[in-house]
């Protein structure tokens, strides 16, 4: 990277790896998942654009409100999507904070409201999912609806059925087989939409993750 490219700092790892986020955007520091105190933190350390994808929602405090708005009055660009970074930009987009990907849209367009659209639960010492993201599941049933392995009423039912589940137990094998038990599809039906979901996820926070890597880099080379 150019030694002229403002320093920059990207909160990631849940929705997209490091490993894979590097293959999109080098040159930058990657850090785990944002949580209260972190954008303070690389405001001291003189980072200028700092790009938020994945943070910390339950298991410690999240990243304050304030905490942005700082950074963004001391000049430093901030850009967010997929999950956290998508919640707080549509809170903060009217201060400053940049805004990207579908995930973003439907939090600012009042499309979803929850925190637990985005919230999965982690590894945690590697910060991958170990649950499904409810937008995830979301997605995945209406594609799997237009692809007529469900119906409509079905889908419905199950993305209720999904919404009810805790974030840290949503699975599509958990989801598929508590479809059975309550009458919602045969299990026939169940496998067959399993096998969909595994083979066929929409992951628009995975999709959403690379717009804002996207733009990140984007902006470093304004």
């Amino acid at each position: 990277m150019n030694k002229d490219h403002p320093k920059t700092v990207v909160f990631t790892g849940t929705s997209i790896s490091h490993s894979d986020a590097e293959e999109i955007l080098d040159g930058v520091t990657l850090l785990p998942p944002v949580y209260r105190g972190n954008v303070e933190k690389a405001v001291r350390d003189g980072y200028k654009l700092i790009g938020i994808i994945d943070g910390i929602f339950f298991s410690r405090a999240a990243v304050k409100h304030k905490e942005i708005t700082r950074a963004i009055e001391a000049g430093v660009t901030v850009v967010g999507g997929c999950s956290m970074g998508a919640l707080r930009a549509s809170e903060l987009d009217v201060h400053g904070m940049i805004g990207v990907g579908k995930i973003y849209e439907w939090y600012r367009d009042g499309v979803i409201e929850d925190d637990d659209e985005v919230a999965v639960a982690t590894n945690p010492d590697t910060f991958e999912p170990v649950s499904a993201p409810m937008v995830n599941i979301r997605e995945t049933f209406l594609a799997a609806s237009r692809e007529g392995i469900i119906n409509e009423n079905s889908c419905r039912l199950l993305t209720d059925l999904a919404k009810k589940t805790h974030y840290g137990e949503r699975s599509y094998f958990g989801i598929t087989k508590e479809a059975v038990n309550t009458g919602i599809l045969s299990e026939e039906k169940a496998s067959e939409l399993l096998t969909y979901c595994r083979d066929h996820e929409t992951d628009v926070k995975r999709e959403d993750a690379i717009l804002v890597l996207k733009k990140v880099k984007e902006l470093m080379n304004e």
